[in-house]
């Protein structure tokens, strides 16, 4: 296919917000997939049959791999979905044959105070509406797949409870004997509910269930999302479902999905979800949506399938990872990496001059309230402040072996000298650096970016690993916490140390990763700690174990796997036009 092939003119871009350019079947063609490879979901929206094409492209040459993450996020928003899609349009504009890879936004954020994750300005997807709310139904599959499970597991401790082992052996039973105070799965679902953080369940008589503690995880936290993102088929999906923990006994043994015989079930709720979704950049560049967000609290990461099909429909793939390097890259690198097989060519680390100002000192930013001037206003004591976060960001993703390339996306407050000093200091770091000017002119003000990108995935890289598979757990969590995030060690809770001592003693386990669940607002445990902390421990008190999944996720921290709903939450201004049906609000 010539690159030709994949340019767009620029009369054929839509302006309006929610309008694909072009039907996705053409989409699809321009990018080398068969009408075959497609399972329509309406005009602008399909899911790819992603055997059909690993088996006909099997041979075929692939891409040069670009992940994007970015600095430790602020209020501001540094806007990494639409440096990513900004990317890809940048990279067709010099006559490239790109392709994106994101996650699907999570009706959380979305209906939240941070929106809908779909880029913005002239770099976005479209379209929006579809994307921000059902989509596909990926994540209500999630959703329901991972409740069945919480059904089958509670159903069962309720009969176990109320039958005697012969009438179980009749049943076809044998008594799992499961321990309520280790019951480690929870309910989920796609909103951010902080009143079902925590909650008591099975009150009432014998038929309404085991009372016990309970609570709420936000859909995509759950490790089934976890599984779909680094699932390489459906037999490898089946058997990671099969081995999910979901509590233990009275005797400290692990209970699975396949122990309660529902794992065949909750597959079943996942087969369609597996497919990765196609749309488009405004400009008319494919897009892979697939898997979820949320790397503070799960691997936030688009999926090993999505990656494995763009990689074959292009010359560049542009992937993202969720919040900062310390958190997103880190799980891309020691994770995603190592299970896929796949190494990346380039790294792109997202940066605005008002998030280091404010990593420099800058005072606090509150939604709904006018911006301080120090914001708008050139402020270089602040700026090179700040610019400490940026260069641990650097020393992290150089830490895999790869020069990263620094993309500041440009606000047009931002002056001459501000951007002087952001460049010297991600060069003084071993970085290339570029002005990303995505948002105001789309794919022409995202040449400099793609450029650079080019240029540093030209370059040989020494692309390795943080830690061997086989090293103990605590060394793998102390490595992470030293090395990536500039702590001076791990303190271990009670829980936690218990936890790490029955892994550590199942030499089945030893292959496990490490999926850290911190905040995402601070390189250490704490959200208040801006810039680069240094003194500090971090505090780990609980491990959960996702063997499905193929990794533990310590919990540093304060950290909750159900975010919270604020005060002013996008829903307030989300509404529908009654005579057209179009949805309003969401941009």
């Amino acid at each position: 296919m010539k690159p030709d092939s994949l340019r767009v003119k620029e009369s054929e871009v839509s302006d309006r917000s929610d309008v694909p350019a072009f039907p996705i079947g053409r989409v699809a063609e321009r990018a080398g997939l068969r009408p075959e490879e497609l399972i329509p979901m309406g005009r602008a929206v399909a899911k790819v049959d992603f055997l059909r094409v690993l088996d006909r492209l099997a041979h075929a040459p692939r891409a040069k791999y670009v992940d994007v993450t970015a600095i430790t996020p602020t209020p501001f928003g540094e806007g990494k979905t639409t440096t990513t899609i900004g990317l890809v349009q940048g990279l067709a504009k010099l006559g490239h044959r790109s392709v994106g890879a994101i996650r699907q936004p999570s009706s959380g954020p979305t209906f939240n105070i941070k929106g809908s994750a779909a880029g913005g300005g002239r770099a976005r997807c479209v379209p929006l509406s579809a994307l921000s709310i059902r989509f596909t139904g990926d994540i209500d599959a999630i959703t329901n797949a991972h409740n069945l499970g919480m059904v089958a597991l509670t159903a069962r401790m309720q009969h176990e409870r109320n039958y005697d082992d012969d009438k179980l052996a009749r049943l076809g039973l044998r008594r799992l004997d499961i321990d309520p105070a280790r019951v480690q799965w929870r309910w989920a679902m796609d909103f951010s509910a902080q009143a079902l953080r925590h909650i008591v369940i099975g009150l009432g008589g014998p038929q309404d269930g085991v009372e016990m503690e309970s609570g709420f995880q936000i859909s995509v936290s759950s490790e089934l999302m976890a599984i779909l993102a680094v699932s390489r088929d459906l037999r490898d999906l089946r058997a990671r479902v099969n081995r999910v923990v979901m509590a233990q006994d009275r005797a400290g043994r692990d209970v699975t999905a396949g122990d309660l015989e529902v794992a065949g079930a909750m597959t079943a709720w996942l087969v369609d979800a597996l497919n990765p979704n196609l749309i488009q950049t405004i400009e008319g560049q494919p897009m892979l949506v697939h898997a979820g967000p949320f790397a503070n609290i799960a691997i936030g990461q688009s999926s090993i399938i999505a990656d494995e099909v763009g990689a074959r429909m292009g010359d560049y793939l542009v992937t993202e990872s969720g919040f900062g390097a310390d958190i997103g890259y880190e799980k891309f690198w020691n994770l995603k990496c190592r299970f896929s097989g796949m190494r990346p060519h380039a790294v792109v680390i997202v940066t605005t001059i008002r998030a280091l100002k404010m990593h420099g000192g800058g005072p606090p930013v509150k939604p709904g309230r006018p911006l301080d001037e120090a914001y708008m206003r050139e402020n270089l004591p602040l700026l090179e402040a700040g610019c400490e976060n940026l260069a641990a960001h650097i020393e992290i993703v150089r830490k895999s072996g790869v020069r990263p390339v620094v993309a500041l996306n440009h606000y047009d407050t931002d002056t001459a000298t501000e951007i002087a000093a952001v460049r010297r200091a991600a060069e003084t770091g071993g970085a290339f650096f570029a002005v990303a000017r995505h948002f105001e002119q789309g794919g022409e003000g995202a040449r400099e970016m793609a450029e650079a990108v080019v240029a540093a995935a030209s370059e040989p890289n020494g692309f390795e690993f943080l830690y061997p598979a086989d090293l103990p757990l605590m060394n793998k969590i102390e490595r992470i916490a030293r090395e990536v995030y500039g702590a001076d060690g791990v303190e271990y809770g009670d829980v936690a140390r218990e936890k790490i001592r029955r892994i550590e003693a199942d030499a089945t386990a030893a292959h496990l990763g490490v999926c850290m669940a911190k905040t995402h607002l601070s390189l250490s445990h704490d959200p208040d700690r801006k810039g680069r902390p240094r003194g500090w421990t971090l505090p780990v008190r609980d491990l959960l174990i996702y063997r499905g999944a193929g990794f533990v996720v310590p919990v540093a921290g304060e950290i909750k796997l159900m975010p919270g709903t604020g005060s002013n939450p996008a829903f307030r201004r989300i509404d529908v036009d009654v005579e057209t049906g179009q949805i309003l609000g969401l941009f």
